[in-house]
């Protein structure tokens, strides 16, 4: 029987063959797949849901927590996303190929670059069957070639949506082995991908934690990642009262469980009196915890006392912790101290303090007068996204198809040749 590792290099040495076929395929070859990739998943929307029903199931008898749950559960509203997702995807400009900053030297040589694909591309990633389809058309488009390896508790779901994608790139002219899956559950799996730099080009990792920290500590693989989401919004002294109280309110509970939810808000000390009782009126109808610092807890007693390692933490839960700065710097601050150079927001009517913020926030995504939701590359208008970036090499922020690409000089002569 094969072991883990030559299936998963077999695996890899396949899909690098296809990258190098994938080269040669146009837009329009791409497109074609991608949309009938969103056919066949309404065509057997019935199939999907019913390996997600196994998945579902076996994950409750298990005993995981409802956010993973609610990660896990597909539903006819979010099958045909899949497949709208696909479409616009298919309907964005194609990256590879694009030449700019092109310039003719005294000597007659038009130096420019040309964006490529990066290659193969690992994908590891926890919960949410839909990155299946994500991962895959985002790969496609923007030229690269990926293995997929999702998690156990989605292995049925993720199993009938890659047979689907088998099917429809059998039925274009894109080569079949540019998506593989990795199909078995076996953490050495995982472990045999982060072993292979000759292989897999970058690895991607979507999930928790402890899944984002075992892959950074173990690969030989470049990987494009984000450990935490401590998001922050800063209350300006200049803030405006309702923009602030429907950001504050709207970044921590529109969803608890996303990488881009507000974990700590921070207010100037000249507004907290007026609009933090505001605010607590309005958390504590959705139920949230709020943990304070001491001169917040003078304003709101029923809150309960902020320790340092709230500043730290990214809940993923109805809790929300809060300080009172003096003035923009102590807030820039404490972000970039505390912070996971995720997404921060400032809310303020002042230009140069939202300047100031903007240049000195160190963060993937600076945000002013709007939500830390948005943080997200469908609302980029990015299409789907692969996952976010904190780190500052080689992309930053939601990566889209850009972010799936890399740039190549392009030097075209008529002859020339160096004295």
């Amino acid at each position: 029987m094969q072991n883990i590792t030559d299936y998963v290099r077999n695996t890899a040495t396949a899909a690098k063959t296809a990258f190098y076929r994938l080269a040669s395929c146009s837009s329009a070859e791409k497109n074609y797949a991608l949309l009938r990739m969103a056919e066949l998943i309404q065509i057997n929307q019935a199939n999907i849901l019913a390996a997600n029903a196994k998945d579902m199931a076996a994950a409750t008898e298990k005993g995981l927590d409802t956010p993973l749950l609610e990660r896990l559960r597909l539903t006819e509203k979010t099958v045909e996303s899949m497949c709208e997702g696909l479409r616009q995807i298919a309907a964005l400009p194609d990256p590879v190929g694009e030449m700019d900053e092109f310039r003719t030297r005294p000597n007659g040589l038009q130096i420019g670059k040309m964006r490529v694909p990066l290659g193969v591309i690992g994908i590891i990633y926890e919960s949410r069957p839909n990155v299946t389809v994500d991962a895959a058309a985002l790969c496609l488009k923007s030229g690269n070639a990926c293995i997929l390896r999702g998690g156990s508790e989605a292995f049925n779901c993720n199993l009938e949506i890659y047979r689907i994608i088998r099917q429809a790139l059998r039925e274009s002219t894109l080569p079949e082995d540019a998506v593989r899956l990795i199909e078995n559950t076996n953490r050495e799996s995982v472990g045999a991908m982060l072993q292979s730099p000759d292989l897999i080009d970058v690895i991607i990792p979507r999930g928790g934690k402890a899944l984002v920290a075992r892959i950074s500590a173990e690969a030989r693989v470049p990987v494009i990642k984000h450990l935490d989401g401590i998001c922050h919004t800063y209350i300006d002294q200049a803030a405006d009262t309702e923009k602030a109280v429907n950001i504050a309110f709207n970044a921590k509970t529109s969803r608890y469980g996303t990488c881009n939810t507000m974990e700590t808000l921070l207010i100037h000390q000249s507004r907290a009196a007026e609009i933090l009782p505001l605010l607590a009126k309005k958390y504590k109808e959705k139920q949230v915890e709020l943990r304070a610092c001491p001169r917040t807890l003078e304003i709101l007693p029923n809150a309960v006392a902020a320790t340092e390692e709230d500043w730290n933490t990214e809940y993923l839960a109805p809790i929300l912790s809060i300080k009172i700065v003096d003035n923009i710097y102590e807030a820039i601050q404490h972000i970039n101290t505390h912070g996971s150079h995720h997404t921060d927001s400032i809310v303020t009517e002042n230009y140069t303090d939202a300047q100031l913020f903007l240049r000195m926030v160190d963060s993937s995504s600076v945000i002013v007068n709007a939500s830390t939701r948005f943080a997200d590359g469908f609302e980029y208008g990015l299409g789907a996204e692969i996952g976010i970036s904190t780190d500052k090499i080689h992309v930053r922020g939601p990566v889209g198809l850009h972010g799936l690409t890399s740039q190549k000089w392009i030097v075209l002569g008529t002859g020339q040749i160096r004295t």
